[in-house]
């Protein structure tokens, strides 16, 4: 038998102040777009932004549905948007904000797996790791420098 270990190291920042000034403005409208979202089910509202290589900043957020397969999360709202609206962008930064609005939230609220995966395509589509910021509503900000972090075994269209 082998034994296959993963590694990953991850930046926690306690504050918002210790970020870098453009990842601040990111939270941003990952907040304000949190403050949007629809989620009159579970009432767990996320709020994403990215940051595209031209500067441009697109930002989503969650949108649930009674039939729960069909709502989307707010990190795939914001990608695909911005795939949808600028030709072949260039991801730099991805930060993502979430949790119940009923109660403190202090854990880091990370992308699901379905996220991930999307995630994933998009730095092999754009041969380039996509740095991503996440957090509750409350407490520390985590950084992973890829979603390789997250999500070590991807499926890539080298298995079609």
């Amino acid at each position: 038998m082998e034994k296959l270990v993963f590694r990953a190291e991850f930046e926690i920042y306690e504050r918002l102040d210790d970020l870098p000034v453009d990842i601040q403005e990111l939270y941003t409208h990952a907040r304000e777009a949190r403050d949007r979202a629809y989620a009159p089910f579970s009432d767990f509202t996320v709020g994403a932004a990215v940051l595209l290589g031209d500067g441009q900043i697109v930002s989503g957020n969650n949108q649930e549905n009674a039939s729960f397969p069909v709502g989307l999360c707010a990190e795939r709202t914001t990608i695909h948007q911005a795939a949808s609206r600028y030709s072949d962008p260039l991801i730099k930064t991805l930060v993502v904000v979430g949790g119940a609005r009923s109660k403190d939230n202090p854990e880091p609220v990370a992308p699901c797996g379905v996220c991930r995966q999307a995630i994933a395509q998009y730095e092999l589509r754009q041969n380039c790791a996509i740095p991503i910021y996440f957090k509750g509503g409350e407490g520390p900000i985590y950084k992973a420098s890829s979603v390789a972090d997250l999500l070590p075994f991807t499926f890539d269209d080298s298995y079609l």
